[in-house]
């Protein structure tokens, strides 16, 4: 996204002290724009709800539009792009997700809206069995799917390894970072990442000098887990950055995917433990993930169907029906993406469909016409 007169306050909106997601999103709301909240009265700004008096005086505190400028300034130097939520470019998976970043900073070549996206991430310790089960799913996808798009976090181990698999199969995969864009972490990846950049990205909602310290991969996680369609896990250990993804995208209702393993390979307690509990979906075979997602393989355009009347639906559910009329199936999070409806509220709109006999609900988060 090129820059724009509103890209300074797009910034100083995150460089304010105490000001996190949901109070940004509270005084967007409450004023329209993010330059009137800089604009905007001290008196006026304390009538918005939740903001204290604290809240509105570090809004007006020089500081903060300095450092506003000075991040500007690298971002338009090295040819960073802006992705501010509201803009159509920000990675609409994520804008369901109610502690997604307000604005993200991202550099090199890719849409972050295909129409199929997948996570892969896993232990940074990844032994031959993970890795080479990282190469040969990524190589099957993208055979089927050239155009997926492959998000993870560039770390060690399966990570990078979902990265560089999937350059060396012609797909653009993207590295979500914790830190700014004005380093690589770990270094040793450093070329891997310039080779991402031609039809892949670097993202990330830190701005330049934030260090790789570990409370940001946390934060970093979120991204991961809220950008894609489905999260896969390949191996993870009893704890670790992996199962916390899990937990996100699971929150997210996102469809989480593990791989299992040998009950005696401490890389794989992590999996076997997701699988164990149901917060993940076994995973064994390519072809079991694509059946699940309900992801359609055929050349064949879907004939549409022949919609019905039916009695006594409001428009929300008319809505939904709308959707799913000219489609053979679709997973949930794409759903809620297509009619801009967060996933929690649509939930409700599918289980009248459902009692109401109109749709169906199959394995794996997708929905079609009864």
């Amino acid at each position: 996204m090129a820059l724009t007169e509103k890209s300074i306050y797009q910034i100083a909106l995150t460089q304010i002290k105490g000001v996190g997601v949901a109070h940004a999103r509270n005084l967007m709301q409450a004023v329209g724009d993010e330059e009137a909240i800089f604009r905007e009265s001290k008196q006026k700004l304390e009538l918005v709800p939740r903001i204290s008096k604290r809240l509105v005086n570090e809004i007006h505190n020089p500081e903060v539009m300095k450092r506003a400028k000075e991040e500007l300034e690298f971002v338009d130097k090295n040819r960073i792009n802006l992705l501010f939520f509201t803009s159509d470019e920000y990675p609409k998976r994520l804008t369901n997700c109610v502690d997604a970043p307000i604005l993200l900073y991202a550099k090199g070549n890719v849409d972050f809206n295909r129409e199929k996206v997948v996570s892969i991430v896993g232990t940074r310790h990844a032994t031959r069995y993970g890795l080479d089960f990282c190469r040969k799913f990524v190589k099957e996808l993208s055979e089927l799917f050239p155009d997926v798009l492959i998000v993870s976090g560039l770390a060690y181990g399966i990570d990078v390894c979902a990265h560089r698999a999937a350059l060396q199969n012609q797909l653009s995969t993207v590295g979500v970072l914790g830190h700014g864009l004005d380093r690589i972490y770990p270094a040793v990846h450093r070329k891997t990442a310039v080779d991402m950049l031609e039809s892949g990205a670097l993202l990330t909602e830190f701005p330049s000098g934030t260090e790789p310290d570990r409370f940001n991969f946390v934060r970093r996680n979120r991204i991961v887990a809220g950008m894609a369609d489905a999260v896969v896990i390949i191996e993870s250990a009893d704890k670790g950055g992996s199962l916390i993804t899990a937990d996100i995208a699971n929150s997210y209702y996102r469809e989480v995917f593990a791989v299992p393993g040998r009950t005696t390979d401490s890389m794989s307690v992590g999996c076997n433990n997701l699988i164990s509990s149901n917060k993940a979906v076994l995973l064994q075979r390519t072809a079991d993930f694509i059946e699940q997602l309900g992801w359609n393989t055929s050349s064949q355009p879907v004939k549409p169907k022949q919609k019905e009347l039916f009695v006594n639906l409001s428009e929300e559910e008319e809505k939904v029906l709308a959707a799913l009329n000219n489609t053979e199936s679709l997973h949930v999070n794409s759903l809620a993406i297509e009619l801009n409806i967060p996933v929690a509220e649509l939930f409700f709109t599918l289980l009248e469909l459902e009692m109401k006999n109109v749709v169906k609900a199959l394995p794996g988060g997708i929905y079609k016409l009864a």
